[in-house]
């Protein structure tokens, strides 16, 4: 066999597949790899004063001008990152040091519980900074007395919830936290990685950073921006040539940009149909899911506020690495309800934050769509599910 074919073959095996797994990362828009590919043929640094580099310059500012109208700020609000990770990192250490250093007695951060590990490990790391966890009740959402009392003494630089939970989809009411932080002079960031075109974003009033991340909207993985207004205090935690702002130094990457920019402005235009048909694969799989099993549990009530491309569903009594397994071997993509961390499946913090003991939060699946998603893979799925599910509850009985 060719090596062409070899490869023709191994896509129509994929393309065969159900890939209910866009938290993770979506699938690239071919507007974004069109992008990608035009922008990537034009040679230079884009901090060069030559032709080249200035040729390389225009695509770059040509493309964070874009990301910006399409996010309603002005351009001088972008840091470009390498994802959601990093812009997290940024918001929460570089804005707390900031902050202390402008003023002392900003000395402790304030984080959602349930928030992505890239924000909670980031606080937990800050040396000599008094870490708050801010509770949430069964539905993910935060209880604001508690969030009142943790920011009541004024030292809290920055409070961060996500928009969207990356795990069970659970919709922040970031207007509200604003309310309560700004009140006392602390900052406000959100994660809006996952809820970006899935709900809508809150109001730049409300929020002073917001994280985003290429691969969850269709651009490839390598690309983010960290939306930050200027008279956030922000500490130089990398050094070099000064870029963006001089809180992030390096060699600005003008294909990523402009892929990021494709994807991003796609995305806008058309949110509301993709929104609207995420909602109806949603709807059709927790249908199927409770004629397969009415035992299952969906862990979101219907009526809390959540992003339309997630489906957090636990099935009583089923070990969930024999289920994400059995599923797998059946051509379904999807993940385990819990974090995963280098590929080990660990206890959810997030289930757990939400009151969700260990022993009810087995057998937990996160199901997630995306803007190519299709009924197709939605019925893969539940046509899987009943074989895997019994499979996967017989070792979940020896493990009592």
């Amino acid at each position: 066999m060719r090596p062409g074919e070899a490869q023709q073959g191994d896509r129509a095996r994929l393309d065969d597949r159900a890939y209910l797994d866009h938290a993770a990362t979506t699938v690239l828009r071919p507007a974004a790899r069109e992008a990608y590919l035009e922008a990537s043929l034009v040679r230079g640094n884009p901090s060069s004063v030559h032709t080249s580099g200035r040729r390389a310059r225009a695509v770059l500012d040509e493309s964070l001008e874009r990301i910006a109208g399409l996010l309603g700020v002005p351009r001088s609000w972008l840091i470009l990152t390498s994802g959601g990770t990093e812009a997290d990192n940024l918001a929460i250490r570089a804005v707390a040091l900031g902050a202390r250093a402008a003023e002392g007695k900003r000395r402790a951060v304030a984080v959602a519980a349930t928030d992505h590990p890239a924000v909670l490990a980031t606080a937990r790391s800050l040396e000599d900074t008094d870490l708050r966890l801010l509770p949430v009740d069964g539905n993910g959402r935060l209880v604001p007395e508690a969030v009142a009392e943790a920011l009541a003494d004024g030292t809290v630089s920055v409070a961060s919830a996500a928009l969207a939970n990356n795990e069970t989809g659970a919709v922040q009411d970031i207007a509200a936290l604003a309310a309560l932080a700004h009140e006392r002079g602390t900052l406000v960031h959100t994660d809006a990685v996952q809820g970006i075109g899935h709900v809508p974003l809150p109001s730049w009033e409300d929020v002073d950073l917001m994280s985003l991340s290429g691969h969850k909207i269709g651009a490839p993985v390598g690309v983010g921006a960290l939306v930050a207004k200027p008279e956030v205090p922000m500490a130089v935690t990398s050094t070099g040539g000064g870029q963006q702002r001089g809180v992030r130094s390096g060699t600005l990457d003008a294909a990523h940009a402009a892929s990021f920019a494709a994807a991003l402005g796609e995305l806008m235009g058309q949110r509301e149909q993709e929104n609207a048909h995420c909602r109806a694969l949603a709807s059709r799989l927790r249908e199927g899911i409770r004629a397969v099993d009415p035992t299952a549990r969906l862990t979101l009530e219907e009526s809390a506020p959540q992003a339309g491309h997630i489906v957090h569903v636990v099935f009583p009594g089923a070990d969930p690495d024999s289920l994400l397994f059995l599923l797998d071997e059946r051509g379904v993509d999807c993940s385990a309800g819990s974090a995963c961390s280098a590929g080990v499946t660990q206890a959810s913090p997030v289930l757990a934050a939400m009151g969700i003991s260990d022993a009810d939060a087995r057998g937990a699946l996160r199901l997630s769509l995306g803007w190519n998603s299709t009924e197709r893979e939605v019925d893969m799925l539940l046509r899987a599910l009943p074989e895997a599910l019994t499979r996967a509850r017989a070792v979940g009985s020896l493990f009592g």
